[in-house]
């Protein structure tokens, strides 16, 4: 299982020269809970507290026109990534390769392959972990039964290619329902891709890079009263009533985890460096199967979502969180001295 590490830590000097530009939808919101965002405006709220409260010389902008021209800044902290437009996760990385200013989190390249479940998988695939058939059925190209991947269980999920925190997640029992999902999803904008229902628990593989290699954090597992119901978009941003109790514990299973855990750190390897990121995996109890899910490069960093969890379980702070993930990124970018 994952080894015990310390937290990392920058200096008085580095902290005070080191100008920082923090991006978030919700950098400027005063706390609380946004209508249409939900809890997201909370977990923004809270980084940037978290951030204010190490001593950082932070900026704040809440748009990408901030870089459009270039920022007087050292250094970008992106957590804009749902722009509200296909591929936005990858405009501040990009914009800032532009401008030659080192950022926190991987390249444009592998955060539009993190975003893209579909090549996601392609990802997998070559690192030899198993993941369930799909198809991408991209918008504009034609939706042919004969691409449906099989389902032994009559049961295929359907969602946005792109999607965060399952937005726009459905399920259908026929082609006819597969169908009309796929082409609600083109109607917005976006690519679909169709999967197998697989019955079973979301384990959650949070890594952060140290030392130049992917770290893994404890897992950790979602304990469900329910492993059929789907879980939308609306719950996971507490916009709506969950009735269903669903508790974020740590997964310690004596023969599953060590397995999880490996061929998570095979994925995590093919996207060096990242400086953090969350490889979630479906994991049958009965019969013990494991299935690659997605990958999220920039995951959420509130302290109660998953990556922050998995810290705490390793002994670090929210700030001891950050702190480290700054530290390590500063280092390799030569902001400071490697040491």
């Amino acid at each position: 299982m994952s080894a015990a590490i310390t937290p990392l830590r920058i200096s008085d000097e580095a902290k005070e020269r080191v100008r920082i530009l923090f991006m978030a939808k919700h950098a400027m919101w005063g706390g609380g809970m946004h209508p249409e965002d939900g809890n997201h405006a909370i977990y923004h709220h809270e980084v940037r507290t978290t951030l204010e409260n190490l001593g950082l010389n932070l900026q704040f902008a809440n748009s990408y026109d901030v870089l459009f021209k270039r920022p007087d800044v050292d250094f970008v902290f992106p957590l804009l990534n749902r722009g509200g437009f296909v591929n936005s996760e990858m405009v501040i990385p990009t914009m800032c390769n532009m401008h030659r200013i080192p950022y926190l989190g991987a390249m444009p390249f592998l955060r539009g392959l993190g975003d893209d479940k579909s090549v996601s998988k392609l990802v997998a695939t070559h690192a030899g972990v198993p993941t369930a058939p799909w198809f991408c059925y991209r918008r504009g190209a034609p939706v042919q039964e004969s691409d449906l991947p099989p389902s032994p269980d009559g049961r295929w999920v359907i969602k946005p290619n792109a999607s965060s925190a399952s937005w726009g997640i459905s399920d259908a029992f026929d082609w006819n329902g597969v169908t009309n999902a796929i082409a609600d999803i083109h109607g917005q904008g976006h690519d679909a891709i169709v999967e197998p229902y697989l019955d079973g628990y979301d384990v959650q593989c949070a890594f952060i890079t140290l030392n130049n290699e992917p770290t893994a954090l404890p897992m950790l597992w979602y304990e469900r009263e329910n492993t059929q119901k789907l879980w939308t978009y609306y719950e996971k941003r507490d916009l709506v009533a969950n009735t269903e109790k669903a508790s974020l514990k740590r997964f310690d299973h004596a023969e599953l985890a060590p397995m999880i855990e490996e061929f998570a750190r095979k994925y995590a390897r093919e996207l060096l460096p990242f400086d953090y990121g969350r490889i979630e995996f479906r994991v049958d109890l009965k019969t013990g199967d494991i299935n690659f899910i997605e990958i999220n490069l920039n995951c959420n960093l509130w302290s109660e979502k998953v990556m922050a969890k998995a810290a705490a379980e390793a002994g670090f702070s929210h700030a001891d969180l950050l702190e480290t993930l700054l530290a390590e990124c500063w280092r390799r970018e030569g902001l400071i001295a490697a040491g």
